[in-house]
C-alpha cells in the first residue's frame, strides 16, 4: 500500500508513454514522504470501451487514483495529492496543449481493519 491505478481512454496510448507515467507517479508519491516506497505499486488500464464528453472520439482522459490504508493527516494527505497530481500535470503538459484531455485524481483512505496486508518485498530492498 499504497496502490496508485491509472485508467485511460485507448487514444492516449498514441500520445502518452504510458509506462513513463506510471514510473513519474511512482517518483512523486515516494518524493510526498508520507507514501513508503516498498508499499507504493502503480499500474494502468486501458479502458477498450468509452464515450467521452459530446462523443468526439478525439477526446481522451486519464483517471488516477490512489489508495491507502488510514491514518494519515488530512493535511498530509492534501499536500501528497497535490504533489503527485501536479507531477502528472507537469508529465502531460505537452500532449495537453495540443489534444483534449482531461486529467483526474483522488485519493481514498482504506480501512486497515478490513484490508489485510502480507509480503516481502521490504525482506528484498
Amino acid at each position: 500500500m499504497p496502490h496508485i491505478v491509472v485508467d485511460y481512454s485507448p487514444n492516449m496510448e498514441t500520445r502518452v508513454d504510458i509506462a513513463a507515467l506510471c514510473d513519474a507517479l511512482r517518483i512523486a508519491a515516494i518524493e510526498t514522504g508520507i507514501l513508503p516506497m516498498a508499499g507504493i505499486r502503480v499500474r494502468a488500464f486501458c479502458a477498450t470501451h468509452v464515450s467521452i464528453a459530446d462523443g468526439n472520439p478525439t477526446h481522451g482522459f486519464i483517471d488516477i487514483s490512489l489508495r491507502l490504508r488510514g491514518g494519515r493527516p488530512d493535511d498530509a494527505k492534501q499536500a501528497a495529492t497535490a504533489h503527485i497530481f501536479a507531477a502528472a500535470e507537469a508529465f502531460l503538459a505537452e500532449p495537453m496543449k495540443t489534444q483534449s484531455i482531461a486529467l483526474s485524481f483522488e485519493m481514498r483512505d482504506i480501512n486497515p481493519d478490513l484490508s489485510p496486508k502480507t509480503g516481502t518485498i521490504r525482506d528484498h530492498l
